[in-house]
């Protein structure tokens, strides 16, 4: 019998029908590999928020931070460019799903972002929550912000927006469009915390030069990875053991220092981001 154009896509369509009937959803080629060669750049999510990602004022360039430096890794192992895309915590998945980043880096890989994005099992980084607070405020336990009367900043559709509404919500939670807006709101004193992973809380403290850096018990530490497009095994399997190696290696450590020693900080006064020197 010859199949004809148009018989080939009716049974094709019919094929694909029975599948998803059956429950096996086809597994399609994403081609991420393929399309970042074609377009000799790795297309990396990127917003303001020291250490992860820091743009030099006086040139626009995304120059520093360890986000920056994976992606920089990444890109040079694959052989092409670091295209930095910017976006904002709460948008990095939507971005992905629209093909406008190839991957974002310090994305924790929770059970709702598992539904939109890949995630490697390899760990990026570890990090412990914790807040800056003003000077006067007594806390050294969640518990000691869970009252209607105190203010905390934080990124809104974060980990950390999550782990404070399910544990401090008798707090006046105030959500901010990422970590600049956050601190910003401490900074003016419309809040009196603001919470975010301990690294990025040590370069704001470094900025203001006022409030207290605390990590209230019980200690909440997180992995933290890198998501990418979902339905792309090559890719995922690539950048897990990109992963792997920066956290083995202790390059991840090493980015991290390196930027707190540009920042004008001193790495050994700051908690390390691998779980084994924590």
């Amino acid at each position: 019998m010859k199949i004809t154009r148009r018989k080939f896509s009716l049974l094709a369509g019919a094929a694909l029908a029975a599948s998803v009937a059956g429950g096996v959803v086809p597994v399609l080629a994403a081609g991420t590999m393929e399309d970042i060669k074609a377009r000799d750049s790795l297309r990396v999510g990127v917003t303001q928020a020291p250490p992860w990602y820091s743009k030099d004022p006086a040139t626009g360039e995304w120059t520093s931070g360890v986000g920056v430096s994976a992606g920089k890794a990444m890109a040079e192992a694959l052989g092409v460019k670091f295209e930095p895309v910017e976006v904002t915590w709460g948008t990095a998945v939507a971005a992905l799903q629209s093909n406008k980043i190839d991957i974002m880096f310090v994305l924790d890989a929770t059970d709702e972002r598992k539904k939109a994005a890949d995630f490697p099992q390899e760990p990026l980084l570890y990090y412990s929550l914790a807040v800056l607070a003003q000077d006067d405020l007594p806390v050294t336990t969640w518990e000691d912000l869970n009252k209607p009367e105190i203010k905390i900043s934080v990124p809104q559709a974060t980990s950390m927006d999550k782990f404070l509404t399910e544990n401090v919500g008798k707090a006046d939670i105030q959500r901010f469009p990422g970590n600049v807006e956050a601190i910003a709101a401490f900074q003016s004193g419309r809040v009196d915390a603001v919470c975010l992973f301990h690294p990025p809380l040590i370069a704001a403290r470094q900025k203001l030069g006022a409030g207290k850096i605390v990590v209230p018990s019980p200690v909440k530490s997180n992995p933290t990875s890198a998501a990418v497009r979902k339905g792309d095994s090559e890719f995922v399997a690539f950048v897990d053991a990109q992963l792997k190696d920066y956290y083995t290696s202790g390059k991840i450590q090493t980015w991290y220092e390196e930027f707190l020693s540009g920042f004008g900080l001193d790495p050994k006064s700051a908690p390390p981001i691998i779980k084994e020197l924590l």
